[in-house]
């Protein structure tokens, strides 16, 4: 399994808007896609329910980090 991990220090008040606009473009695309593919699923709501908490706590200009970590399977999808 790779893992790939990036780390955006909050150090201004700019950045913490990069950081809120990246939050929400991201919970956007998942509740769309969610809207789509698993519509009404318990994977689905909790997952959107666990990425709303983070986009919402960047709604207030604060420092801190966002660390981003991105795990991907050895095996390709099945078809």
């Amino acid at each position: 399994m790779g893992e790939y991990k990036a780390t955006f220090e909050i150090e201004s008040k700019t950045d913490a808007h990069a950081v809120e606009r990246v939050l929400t473009r991201l919970y956007d695309s998942l509740r769309e896609e969610a809207r789509t593919v698993g519509e009404g699923t318990t994977d689905s709501t909790e997952m959107l329910e666990q990425f709303a908490t983070v986009r919402d706590a960047a709604q207030e200009p604060m420092p801190g980090t966002l660390t981003v970590i991105f795990e991907q399977d050895d095996d390709p999808f099945e078809e």
